[in-house]
């Protein structure tokens, strides 16, 4: 991962210099050429089709690994929660679409290695939005200090102008701790000064958050595109060997299967050799004289080999990514959850690895949040706020039941209920149970106090004293 850096001195806010600015989007125009070709191969567009074959079948594991990579670390929404309420800060994120927008940065996590989060208030509203933004066109500068302090962030497009009226120039919005730029700059290194009006945001830190798959910014198949070069290539010189087989040459020996040229039955003159073709593959059966013979010329390969060689280079793919493929047997319906546990062992180990870079990046939206809604008078402690992340794999319900059961009363309530997945919050659930059993208790007391009732009109103490008549002489 390459980190663009320069000195704090270097950089005014209020006034931010073209000409740096211009040189950083040079430098990662220069380095983003493989994000690109991270997102090709994701799309399909793998080496195998600019080579020279007969055919070219394209394999796409790398969309198979970057789906089941981020289904699985952020297909389910991520949860928030603290001791005090903050309805106002979960509402804010459920208007902003922030769960939306996780799941476009899972996605790019595992295609590019990192991705960016733009927040933003959309013109005449008065609530934050999030936007995923890629990171083929977005970087964030850091200062040159030890602690790499965010200084500013950069979005950018090109604008061509293939006509040659006009020099080609980049259109950059430039995003700092307290003002937003959209810069025109045009690509030479003329003196631009910034003429463009600095917009304030008032979110009190850069609006732009990067969030990292790893801490090298690596792909989920990054690394493992030779393997998938290596698969596409084995399997479509498999498809070209069959189809040479069935195209095999017929070579004959000893005869002729025609004349060159033969009459027909309007007297016409037509290719005697295919019209001898014709006739064999009509009748299947074809008059050789006799020490002659006919015999197909094809090229024998090894199936067998072929196949183990495809299964090998396939288990590395999944091998070496660590995530398995979930269409094999052994990932069946009456696998234990112990047994599934250690099939995901590897996938689970980068997914932690995600979580934990994630989280930091959500840290830093926690406090964007709750700095616009203490504008609206709305005060939430950022600090108190913890999230939660929730794996999206089948549970098994029995088994989860039994462990529940077999832990009642060693265990405390809110922690077994806290395990049942359908269960979204504990705490609610511990009230309904509490209420519930506080109703079946009145419940109880009631149909046992219609029983023992004394009859209409009588003093209970005189139904006592008539059931216990030494309770007089203690009396006295």
């Amino acid at each position: 991962m390459y980190t663009f850096t320069i000195p704090r001195e270097k950089f005014d806010e209020e006034n931010p210099n073209k000409q740096i600015i211009r040189q950083l989007i040079s430098k990662h125009i220069s380095i983003v050429e493989h994000l690109k070709k991270n997102m090709r191969y994701y799309q399909g567009k793998h080496k195998i089709l600019n080579e020279d074959r007969e055919n070219k079948l394209i394999c796409n594991h790398a969309k198979d690994i970057s789906d089941t990579a981020s289904s699985y670390f952020i297909g389910n929404p991520v949860s928030y929660k603290a001791e005090t309420d903050i309805s106002d800060f979960t509402d804010a994120l459920e208007t902003a679409g922030a769960d939306e927008t996780d799941g476009d940065n899972g996605l790019e996590l595992s295609i590019y290695g990192l991705t960016y989060e733009y927040i933003y208030t959309k013109e005449g509203e008065s609530y934050l939005t999030t936007k995923n933004l890629s990171a083929e066109n977005t970087f964030m500068v850091k200062d040159d200090s030890i602690e790499e302090n965010e200084l500013f962030a950069v979005y950018y497009y090109i604008k061509k102008d293939d006509s040659g009226a006009a020099p080609d120039r980049y259109i950059a919005t430039v995003l700092t701790r307290s003002y937003k730029y959209e810069l025109n700059i045009e690509n030479n290194s003329d003196y631009q000064p910034t003429t463009e009006p600095a917009v304030p945001h008032y979110l009190e830190e850069i609006p732009v958050i990067e969030y990292l798959n790893n801490k090298l910014a690596i792909g989920d198949f990054e690394l493992q595109i030779p393997l998938i070069d290596a698969y596409n290539a084995l399997m479509s010189d498999r498809v070209t060997d069959k189809e040479q087989f069935i195209d095999a040459i017929l070579a004959i020996y000893g005869t002729l299967l025609a004349d060159d040229e033969i009459e027909d039955e309007n007297g016409e003159k037509t290719d005697g050799l295919e019209q001898a073709m014709k006739r064999i593959k009509r009748r299947k059966v074809m008059e050789i004289p006799e020490g002659a013979k006919a015999e197909y010329l094809t090229r024998t390969f090894d199936e067998s080999g072929v196949e183990v060689l495809k299964k090998a280079i396939e288990q590395d793919i999944h091998k070496f990514s660590h995530i398995p493929c979930m269409t094999d047997e052994s990932f069946g319906g009456n696998v234990s959850g112990v047994a599934m546990e250690f099939k995901l062992l590897g996938m689970e180990n980068i997914t932690k690895i995600k979580t934990r870079y994630y989280k930091k990046g959500l840290r830093k939206r926690i406090r964007i949040f709750c700095n616009f809604l203490s504008l609206q008078g709305k005060t939430v402690d950022p600090t108190g706020i913890t999230m939660t992340f929730t794996r999206a794999l089948p549970k098994n319900l029995l088994e989860i039941s039994q462990i529940v059961s077999n832990l009642w009363g060693k265990v405390s309530r809110k922690t077994l209920l806290s395990q049942i997945p359908f269960v979204d919050n504990v705490d609610d659930e511990l009230e309904a149970l509490d209420q519930e059993t506080e109703e079946n208790m009145k419940r109880q007391q009631e149909v046992f106090g219609l029983q023992s009732a004394p009859p209409d009109g009588e003093d209970p103490d005189e139904t006592e004293k008539k059931d216990d008549p030494k309770k007089d002489d203690v009396d006295e």
